[in-house]
């Protein structure tokens, strides 16, 4: 292949990526690497062959502020526990992993169609937590109020017109009270970190996992994967192995609640670098069907920063009103 494959990166990078392959594979000739596409969290993905076989070394790009410190030993558990794919190597002091590369069929290809998908990814969770408990980083709470805070200072919004999303978060972080018993958590299953090689599922991009409520999973994943009661109830039911009774139903809704301010925060802090010309007052978000018709008419651009800043109000209202939280995988380029 002519060119330097991993010229996209910079120098510490390409030598910290070179070096990651050789603890990997040794002096086993390096077949092709080549590029593939990377999510949101702004790492660079590399599909590399070696004796025939396919893997996929990635390199982590700049860290967040709110970067999770323990997120190699979440992703060495789960490989381990089987939920992630396989590990040839990680190392958290260059932030490179290799590992098997999952050729990822789309979602709605799982055998018995979204039934059967949110059964599996409802016992894929059980099995996640079940493993010895990832260390903790941050509350989840914590984290989404540190995120929301960080909004309300970019100046996006005018003075007054986040106050009633803040006094909610007040109330639900008072109504949760303290913490229940911690588990190992993901807490960013959103479908374009579950893929399906034909015949089950693995879960990737390992950056958010620690130690966190049980809820945080199960919030997310219904509303992303499991939008009808009859959905809702079959990943509960094969979350927990029986019906869930109606104390978890309520807290399960602070949660949820919570996970949308979260995807809230996430949509708008990018939304935020691009200037404008004056803080905004208007909140006003549209419906779900109307959303995916924009998409669908060019109106709206995935992966856009006009799309995820209408997403971003979309789940705002999600937050407040409890109604219908958005899908954004399409939306913004993640599928």
């Amino acid at each position: 292949m002519s060119g330097d494959p991993f010229a996209v990166l910079d120098p510490e990078r390409r030598e910290n990526a070179r070096m990651a392959l050789r603890a990997a594979f040794g002096a086993a000739p390096i077949e092709t690497v080549v590029p593939v596409g990377g999510g949101a969290s702004g790492a660079f993905p590399f599909r590399v062959e070696v004796g025939g076989r396919p893997y996929l070394l990635r390199v982590e790009g700049t860290a967040s502020p709110l970067r999770n410190p323990h997120q190699y030993v979440a992703m060495c558990g789960a490989a381990a526990a089987g939920i992630a794919p396989p590990l040839r190597h990680a190392d958290e002091a260059t932030r490179v992993a290799v590992m098997d590369f999952i050729a990822s069929r789309p979602l709605h290809a799982y055998p018995g169609g979204p039934p059967a998908l949110v059964q599996a990814v409802g016992a894929m969770l059980a099995r996640l937590q079940a493993t010895q408990v990832f260390p903790r980083f941050m509350a989840y709470p914590d984290l989404v109020a540190r995120l929301f805070a960080h909004v309300q200072r970019t100046g996006l919004f005018a003075d007054g017109v986040l106050d009633a999303h803040a006094e909610r978060l007040d109330r639900i972080r008072e109504d949760l009270g303290t913490e229940p018993e911690l588990v190992s958590g993901h807490r960013d299953l959103i479908p374009a970190n579950l893929l399906f090689d034909g015949e089950r599922l693995w879960l990737i991009d390992w950056e958010s996992a620690c130690a966190t409520d049980p809820l945080v999973d199960v919030a997310i994943v219904l509303d992303t994967l499991a939008p009808s009661p009859e959905l809702e109830a079959l990943l509960l039911r094969s979350w927990l192995d029986r019906a869930p009774d109606d104390a978890l139903h309520a807290r399960l809704a602070l949660v949820r609640a919570l996970t949308r301010l979260y995807y809230a925060g996430v949509m708008l802090s990018g939304s935020a670098l691009v200037k404008r010309e004056r803080p905004e007052t208007d909140l006003s978000a549209p419906s779900l069907e109307a959303f995916r018709q924009a998409v669908r008419d060019g109106r709206l651009v995935p992966g856009a920063v006009e799309t995820r800043h209408v997403l971003g109000k979309m789940f705002l209202a999600a937050f407040l009103t409890g109604g219908p939280a958005p899908g954004f995988d399409a939306a913004v380029g993640r599928e």
